[in-house]
């Protein structure tokens, strides 16, 4: 019996009309042939997980300005270390809705999970060397895994179903249920477990290997306090070698497939320049995350402004969120590289006038003006000096989605919590002095952590991993999600001056808000089982 049914049921067809390899990015498989030829022979299995990895890259990596794009960047910057100033209303009360709230994630997630369990079921029956398909499968099961452990982090109780939607059962009786916390990670864990039975370490750019199925597998185990597990599986991801730690500048450099990233959602604007095209859409997080500072009006002589929109600067800019005082100062901004490498200038004497009509060009910029939308400090990670288009938001830099520094750092909590703090602090030590430009590897007394405590673990995630996709999830699994957003992250205006209501009385933490909620149009479908879900809304 299906649990789930959606009144996007086009999805069925639909969505693999829309598949990442180019060979058949080009034309719509909409017809009942198409539909078989995926789900029947081992050329269509290609083409089925192929158009999985052109969703996921949808669901993690939109282009452009939307609901896709807002759903992603709430979990980047509604935390303890982010400043809002314009655009969507995090923890808003008239926006953190399920109304309102962004929808893309929980309808997203379940298409590609029902495609996910097509491809993984179908493939049972068809016939192909048996290598071949189980690292296809493997590739589903990942993806299918992958976002069960998101909808669970994001949004507490919610529908488990592996049986695909088929014209044959798409009109059987729907059981609204909320899943168990066992047999949602249950699912989570017999994906990932045949993930990292199958999968290569070393795979092509853009697919999954085996160290992101072990990295999201020890993920999962730190859900349900498995330290055990999680150490196990983080450990053998570290001894491997394939990962690594590079060099501070390398991390978010001009070409981000490198040794550190376990996982690259690949856009290239040659291969199309559309979400449904091989080379994804253009990207706009550089420009969300950086302040308009071509926007400056002091120190203009004669009509002609100190600062004119340069890629050197970030390009075309929104200015939408922002890192916050409390994330500035955990640095050492003297000693630790990451305050500016992962970040733009905060002193606007270290930016000099770029327009070459300008009398003072190549000489430092007058102070800005009270408008931090024009300046702030800034966050750097997804700047593009190489492929962002002219004028405009678009960048098709390739976005790093996991990496090998944030495997160290859950590994260390997981120690921690086995009770062996010397390799606890090892693995977060190497992180540390990679920060300040020392060897990973080698003790560094000024540096490094004597002893292990959850505030020194909680400062050094935020060093390191700041508006990555990690940091919401990291305070909610720890139960502190409500108490730190409340101390720290701070909802502005887009008024002149910067947010300074040390209370966010607009924007007051609910307890419920520690679930995301499910879009009410999913809950109207539901009807007298909606009462399972989205407690507190």
């Amino acid at each position: 019996m299906k649990k789930i049914k959606y009144i996007f049921f086009s999805s069925l067809l639909a969505a693999f009309s829309l598949v990442s390899c180019e060979s058949f990015l080009e034309e719509e498989i909409t017809d009942e042939v198409s539909v078989d030829f995926i789900y029947n022979s081992p050329e269509g299995l290609e083409v089925g997980v192929n158009a999985l990895y052109n969703r996921m890259r949808v669901y993690n990596a939109p282009s452009r300005d939307n609901n896709n794009l807002k759903s992603n960047v709430f979990f980047l910057a509604a935390t303890d270390l982010g400043l809002h100033r314009t655009w969507f209303t995090p923890y808003g009360p008239t926006t953190h809705t399920p109304m309102v709230f962004p929808a893309d994630k929980w309808n997203n997630a379940y298409r590609i999970i029902d495609r996910a369990s097509a491809i993984i079921t179908s493939a049972g029956n068809i016939e192909m060397e048996e290598t071949a398909k189980n690292k296809l499968v493997a590739q589903a099961r990942v993806i299918r895994g992958e976002l069960y452990l998101d909808l669970i982090r994001m949004y507490g109780n919610i529908l488990l179903d592996t049986i695909p939607t088929t014209p044959q059962n798409i009109d059987d009786p729907v059981v609204y249920e909320a899943a168990t916390e066992e047999a949602v990670f249950g699912v989570i864990n017999e994906d990932l477990d045949f993930a990292v039975r199958y999968l290569d370490w070393q795979v092509p750019n853009g697919r999954y290997g085996q160290g992101v199925a072990r990295h999201l597998r020890g993920k999962a185990a730190m859900w349900t306090g498995d330290w055990e597990e999680a150490a196990g599986q983080f450990d053998t991801i570290i001894n491997n070698g394939t990962h690594q730690l590079v060099g501070i500048n390398q991390v978010f450099g001009a070409d981000v497939n490198h040794h550190e990233a376990l996982f690259v959602y690949q856009k290239d604007q040659m291969l199309g320049d559309e979400d449904d095209l091989a080379g994804g859409g253009g990207s706009w997080l550089g420009s969300v995350f950086n302040q308009r500072l071509y926007e400056k009006q002091s120190g203009e002589v004669n009509g002609q402004p100190e600062v004119i929109i340069d890629a050197d600067y970030g390009g075309q800019s929104l200015g939408w969120f922002f890192p916050n005082s409390y994330l500035n100062g955990l640095y050492d901004k003297e000693n630790d590289l990451r305050f500016s490498t992962y970040y733009w200038p905060e002193d606007y004497r270290e930016y000099t006038v770029n327009n070459p009509e300008h009398p003072n060009f190549g000489q430092p910029i007058t102070e800005p003006e009270d408008n931090y939308r024009r300046f702030h400090w800034s966050l750097k990670k997804y700047a593009d000096f190489e492929t962002k288009l002219p004028n405009t938001n678009e960048s098709y830099k390739n976005y790093m989605y996991y990496r090998f520094a944030e495997t160290l750092l859950l590994a260390s909590e997981a120690y921690h919590n086995l009770g062996e703090d010397g390799i606890a602090l090892e693995y977060m030590n190497k992180v540390r002095r990679r920060g300040y430009g020392l060897d990973p590897d080698t003790v560094a007394p000024a540096v490094d952590f004597t002893s292990w405590t959850l505030e020194d673990y909680l400062e050094e995630s935020a060093r390191e991993l700041a508006f990555e996709n990690n940091r919401w999830f990291l305070l909610k699994r720890l139960g502190i999600l409500g108490e730190r957003v409340s101390l720290y992250y701070r909802n502005g205006d887009n008024s002149t001056a910067e947010a300074n209501d040390a209370n966010n009385s607009e924007t007051p933490w609910q307890p419920h808000f520690v679930n995301c909620p499910i879009p009410q149009s999913q809950i109207d479908i539901m009807g007298s089982s909606a009462s399972q879900f989205n407690t507190g809304y």
